[in-house]
């Protein structure tokens, strides 16, 4: 149990800050479609943290709930990508964050539609309706900004160049994930790896854009070592809880 308290919390703590991280934008967006779109993908992340968390909480067994594993832990007990974390930056730099997030998120659900932890299961299936409209949204700004003016593709490319360091992380591999897979629960990652892959030359070849020659790979979010960027993120997100514990609505 220890092991799929582990897997499914790195699941929900993905959504949770890439939601969060999306939230920022209510308000900010370049366009008010835009802005109603981030938005709306934002509550569909924290969506699918609220339902894997509670998952977790209850798999935990010590009476928590969704939100205090969401609002009362350390930094070095969050158990998500770094990807995710990473500052939004430009409109650009979001949507490359977003399209290398849910080129592997759409890939992945698919395949934890057939796991054998019916909650699991579940909880796939649903998210794979938002994630299809999730990526369809992402790659087509990232094809439209890079093939797009001198401007547009050169910014996006700066994004492409400082974020995909941090793509390899995805396809993390440990003990925890090996014996998921073993048990029929979590999808093969490298499974997953191939068709990230392909979407990602495909996109990035209609976008006109390359991948930078640095081969860098920074990870350490699965393991509860973050960038300094989450600690402004946990401050934001958990001053209500910390400040009055117990806090509802």
């Amino acid at each position: 149990m220890e092991h799929l308290f582990e897997y499914v919390l790195r699941i929900g703590d993905d959504s949770l800050i890439l939601g969060q991280r999306l939230a920022e934008w209510c308000g900010h967006g370049p366009i008010l479609e835009e802005d109603i779109a981030m938005t709306n993908i934002s509550l569909d992340l924290i969506g699918q943290a609220t339902t894997l968390l509670e998952y977790a909480a209850k798999i935990e067994g010590k009476g928590k709930n969704a939100d205090q594993l969401a609002f009362l832990r350390f930094d070095k007990d969050y158990r998500n990508l770094l990807l995710v974390e990473q500052p939004n930056g430009d409109f650009g730099m979001t949507m490359m964050r977003q399209f290398f997030f849910d080129a592997f998120r759409k890939p992945f659900f698919e395949a934890l539609q057939h796991s054998k932890d019916e909650q699991l299961s579940a909880i796939a299936e649903k998210s794979l309706k938002e994630t299809r409209y999730h990526l369809k949204h992402s790659s087509e700004w990232v094809i439209r900004l890079g093939d797009g003016t001198e401007e547009s593709h050169q910014r996006i490319q700066e994004s492409l160049d400082a974020l995909y360091r941090y793509t390899d992380e995805l396809f993390y591999s440990d003990e925890v994930q090996k014996a998921m897979e073993s048990a029929g629960i979590a999808p093969k990652m490298d499974d997953v790896r191939t068709e990230w892959n392909k979407t990602v030359d495909y996109v990035l070849n209609e976008a006109t854009l390359k991948i930078p020659d640095n081969q860098w790979k920074f990870e350490g979010g699965r393991r509860g070592m973050h960038s300094e960027h989450l600690g402004y993120i946990l401050a934001d997100m958990q001053y209500m809880q910390r400040a009055y514990p117990g806090l509802e609505w």
